[in-house]
């Protein structure tokens, strides 16, 4: 398991809230104060809202919470209870009418693996932001992760259990960087230091991993498994970033995907990451992007580890 958590990021908080039974739920990543955000979408089958406003030429330059939810699209309702709580709290964009809080959201698809007719809702994502902190955070099974798996190209009954990780870095300056995801993948989980598989699909026979990369490129094969994954993730940095720049370190961020996971980027999964940028510590974009990368494959190691260990 490797160390820290995007809560090591002054002004960040993470809460999660799940259901046990139904196996899906939501992550809430709070910046009460307000940070500049920025997103980058890399899979083709995407659940998102809110992202169009984080483009640099839009208006508005900062979000008070990042939701990573369960439930297909479904699960977009939970963004409702977020935005209720952030209201009662004085928190939003001031429109001199009322504080209209800004949430950018993503979705991951865990339909198949508890019960489908459980999403999140209005009144999980209120209770996501009741247990936000910047204490240490729970990895595995919660959250948003309740209910991911990886490496489906058998089917979810072949797969590995997903989850939710984080994971941060500290540079020499004092900048820290930390990321995190919930790990839904169609493709294999991969150890970032070693390259073997961790977590993904299984052969039936045997329970061991298959490799699906070489099965889907050999065997020229497609299985059962469209539209059933999806990796959303968040990375955020104390330094002071421009709206611009903070887009550039979610694309940044994508080499930890590329890293830990493969393949990806497919046409089945609506891989997503978002950036925040809380601080005013001047940094190097590009060292800032490629410390985002290695956060983000730590974390997606952690998902999978803290599971399957």
């Amino acid at each position: 398991m490797y160390d820290g958590s995007i809560v090591d990021v002054e002004g960040i908080e993470v809460g999660h809230a799940w259901d046990e039974k139904g196996k899906t739920g939501c992550s809430v990543i709070m910046c009460r104060g307000g940070a500049i955000g920025g997103v980058d979408v890399r899979g083709s089958a995407p659940g998102t809202r809110e992202t169009d406003l984080l483009n640099p030429v839009n208006m508005m330059q900062e979000v008070h919470a990042i939701a990573l939810c369960g439930g297909s699209a479904f699960g977009l309702a939970a963004v409702d209870g977020v935005m209720k709580y952030l209201e009662e709290q004085g928190i939003g964009f001031n429109t001199g009418i009322a504080r209209v809080p800004i949430v950018p959201a993503a979705v991951l698809f865990d339909l198949g693996y508890g019960d489908p007719n459980a999403r999140p809702d209005m009144e999980m994502g209120y209770r996501a932001c009741e247990a936000a902190s910047d204490d240490n955070i729970l990895q595995g099974s919660i959250g948003a992760g309740a209910g991911a798996t990886v490496g489906k190209i058998l089917g979810v009954e072949n797969s590995t259990k997903g989850g939710i990780g984080t994971a941060s870095l500290t540079l020499s300056n004092g900048i820290i960087v930390g990321a995190i995801v919930a790990v839904n993948s169609f493709g294999d989980v991969l150890d970032i230091d070693k390259g073997n598989i961790i977590a993904g699909a299984k052969d039936p026979r045997t329970g061991e991993f298959i490799d699906t990369t070489q099965t889907f490129v050999e065997g020229n094969r497609l299985g059962y498994f469209l539209g059933q994954n999806t990796t959303i993730g968040v990375v955020a940095t104390n330094a002071h970033l421009t709206k611009a720049e903070v887009n550039k370190m979610a694309s940044m961020a994508h080499n930890g995907y590329a890293k830990a996971i493969s393949p990806v980027h497919t046409m089945f999964d609506g891989d997503t990451i978002f950036a925040l940028s809380t601080g005013d510590i001047q940094g190097d974009i590009n060292i800032l992007g490629t410390a985002a990368a290695i956060a983000m494959g730590r974390a997606i190691n952690n998902a999978v580890l803290d599971n399957n260990s």
